[in-house]
């Protein structure tokens, strides 16, 4: 079993209550918009981090993450990309990963809107942990807890942070 923390658009802001909420995690995921080279390096110093570039990150980022990230966590495929869009309203960069990818779980971020949805399309569970860090529309920052076991995703927990 994998315990998963997922945050997005932190846009140079890591709020310190990031790390006791994921402290029982075994992996963050960062579904774009890092906003600095230094937060990324906070969170991968604290766990195993995985995550693509957003619209906002500069060369540094982009030349560590990817745009486009599929993988397998436990027995369950996962896609991330940035701006990706949400059932019915993918972008078509989205639309052409999940359908040759077939994940289990698309993840995405750039809304800052939190959204946790079944697909039923594409039998996917499409996750946007909303925006984390203090810039952006976005009245509060917010975070998504969850665990895969096996082909099981379960214990989905949304954790708000507070006011942006």
């Amino acid at each position: 079993m994998k315990r998963i923390g997922l945050i997005s658009d932190t846009h140079d802001y890591l709020d310190e209550a990031v790390f006791k909420h994921f402290d029982k995690c075994d992996e963050i995921w960062h579904g774009g918009d890092f906003g600095s080279w230094a937060v990324a390096e906070q969170l991968e110093k604290f766990k195993p981090l995985r995550g693509v570039y957003g619209n906002i990150d500069g060369n540094d980022i982009r030349s560590r993450f990817p745009e486009v990230l599929r993988f397998t966590c436990e027995e369950v495929k996962v896609l991330i990309i940035h701006i990706g869009g949400y059932p019915g309203k993918y972008t078509s960069l989205a639309r052409t990963e999940i359908t040759a990818f077939q994940p289990q779980i698309f993840i995405s971020g750039h809304s800052h809107i939190l959204k946790i949805m079944y697909d039923e399309k594409f039998k996917c569970l499409h996750i946007n942990p909303g925006a984390a860090g203090k810039q952006g529309w976005h009245k509060v920052r917010t975070l998504v807890r969850f665990s895969i076991d096996g082909a099981n995703i379960k214990d989905c927990e949304v954790i708000e942070l507070g006011k942006r």
